[in-house]
């Protein structure tokens, strides 16, 4: 029996046999250790080995494809330029935090300036995501078995995939996002069995306002991670955001289910500030310390923008004329994105809004070449598409509207987890729909699809209440069996086209599933 059913027993049982006010059972994660540390192992073994199957394919006649081609050179510029700091302005300055080329140039540090170079480290941050999502959702459901559903999904996910075998940034940004929400909800755990632990002591009602939980490194490894994420790129903002007011909402609802007086001024009064600093805070202050060495060297970009570009008075004069420079320079930075609009005549034949990417509707090619030299004589295709499995992406409403009722009906806090961390990745690039956009900015949504999908096997897999028929039970097993042997198949079937593996142009035709994908 996993942890959900146990508490939503609990929650039906009679309260006037019990004792005295009823508090959750201190239930934190799945309890079968052993079991779980060999599926996590089978999990990771997997998913290493899917990640680097012939990693260094495909590549543009031995160069890096698509975006690679921007971001594998800066991070051999940070590699060998002598600073760890890209200098080269390209376009009028440097468009990303130094965190994502930082993880390019270490790949590229071990197995030098080709594919395996430029790859290696993705490959290695796409098998640590999927053992964090097995991880976490283990946790949030203490059932092995939900946690390795998820595991599967997050291996046959197509986006996570493609994005794990590619020197782009964006899958080091995830690794780090879902690396701090599998903190918070380990940080929950661990403020709930300190909880548990004051109640059992009978010191709940020391104060009015509860215990002080005293320092917390989930929360503090959170914020780290987040630091990092906004060092690779600035739209880890929302996550910090997000992941703060969520983490508050966890310490109200912990106050209130141990019955502490008054648990809203409690968290305000002991908490607020706290978490403020540490996925505030400390985020901030990661962002800044990552260009160290953009403040240490004398040759990077913008770096004495003051005097010559930046006049030396004004209201401002005060400040340090390095942390003016470092002012000028990021404000460069985000005019350059902001001017990235359609309106401005930015177009791309692979762009896409954000009501088209929970669907994944409109995917992304990112290479492709056609002949007979790609496959030994006959002619054939080698296509490499981002494009999310569709067994999974396609539920992706119904997952949203399912978590919605669970966090309506029955007060789900996983649902409100998981649905939190989603709308972050999503709903603030609807606040600039002119803007240019691309598919691969919905990586960030793939982690928690994959774990709401796998809470909602969760719910159909849950033991039937005392009296129902055994019927029940095999038919939501078969379900689920079922689905997850789906998603497999579909994962499978994409193979071709996940990895730019040589087709025969009929079967390339079969991969493309919607018009919108061509």
């Amino acid at each position: 029996m996993d942890r959900a059913t146990v508490v939503d027993r609990a929650l039906t049982e009679d309260l006037g046999t019990a004792p005295g006010p009823r508090v959750p059972d201190p239930v934190f994660g799945a309890t079968d250790r052993m079991r779980g540390t060999i599926v996590g192992a089978v999990i990771t073994l997997i998913a290493i080995a899917t990640r680097f199957w012939d990693l260094t394919h495909p590549t543009d006649k031995g160069t890096p494809v698509f975006d690679e081609k921007h971001y594998v050179p800066q991070g051999w510029q940070v590699l060998t330029g002598g600073n760890f700091i890209e200098d080269n302005p390209a376009y009028g300055l440097v468009v990303h935090p130094p965190v994502g080329k930082w993880m390019l140039a270490a790949g590229q540090w071990m197995f030098g300036y080709n594919p395996m170079g430029w790859r290696v480290m993705s490959a290695v941050s796409g098998v640590i995501i999927v053992l964090a999502i097995y991880l976490t959702v283990r946790r949030m459901t203490g059932s092995t078995l939900i946690g390795a559903i998820a595991g599967i999904f997050a291996i046959c996910e197509g986006v996570l995939f493609v994005q794990s075998r590619l020197g782009m940034l964006d899958i080091f940004q995830i690794l780090f996002v879902t690396l701090a929400f599998a903190a918070l909800i380990a940080d929950r755990d661990q403020m709930r069995a300190r909880m548990h632990r004051v109640w059992t002591q009978g010191r709940i009602d020391d104060s009015p306002f509860g215990p002080r939980f005293g320092f917390r490194w989930y929360r503090f490894t959170a914020g780290v991670m987040l630091g990092l994420a906004c060092g690779v790129k600035w739209s880890g903002a929302y996550f910090v955001i997000v992941f703060t007011v969520l983490s508050l909402g966890f310490d109200v609802a912990t106050r209130r289910a141990y019955h502490v007086k008054r648990p809203w001024v409690g968290v305000l009064r002991r908490d607020l500030l706290p978490s403020a600093s540490s996925l505030g805070l400390l985020p901030f202050a990661m962002y800044v310390a990552s260009f160290a060495p953009w403040f240490a060297s004398e040759s990077s970009v913008y770096r004495y923008a003051v005097g010559e570009k930046v006049g030396v008075d004004g209201p401002f004069s005060w400040v340090p004329a390095a942390m003016r420079s470092f002012w000028y320079y990021e404000s460069g930075i985000l005019e350059f994105h902001a001017g990235l609009t359609n309106a401005a005549g930015n177009h791309h034949p692979w762009e896409s809004k954000p009501w088209t990417w929970p669907m994944g509707l409109r995917p992304m090619l990112y290479a492709i070449s056609y002949g007979p030299d790609q496959c030994g004589g006959s002619d054939c295709v080698r296509a490499q598409m981002l494009v999310g499995t569709p067994a999974l992406w396609w539920l992706a409403l119904p997952m949203i509207a399912w978590g919605l009722w669970r966090i309506i009906s029955r007060r789900d806090w996983r649902y409100a987890a998981v649905l939190a961390a989603y709308g972050a990745a999503i709903l603030p690039w609807f606040l600039e729909i002119d803007r240019q956009m691309y598919f691969f900015y919905a990586t960030a949504m793939a982690p928690f699809l994959v774990m709401g999908l796998a809470l909602m096997c969760g719910d159909l897999l849950r033991a039937p209440p005392p009296g129902a028929q055994s019927e029940r039970r095999l038919i939501s097993v078969l379900a689920v069996s079922i689905f997850v042997a789906l998603v497999i198949a579909n994962f499978v079937w994409l193979w071709p086209i996940l990895t730019g593996a040589p087709i025969s142009n009929v079967e390339w035709g079969q991969q493309i599933w919607l018009p919108s994908w061509s």
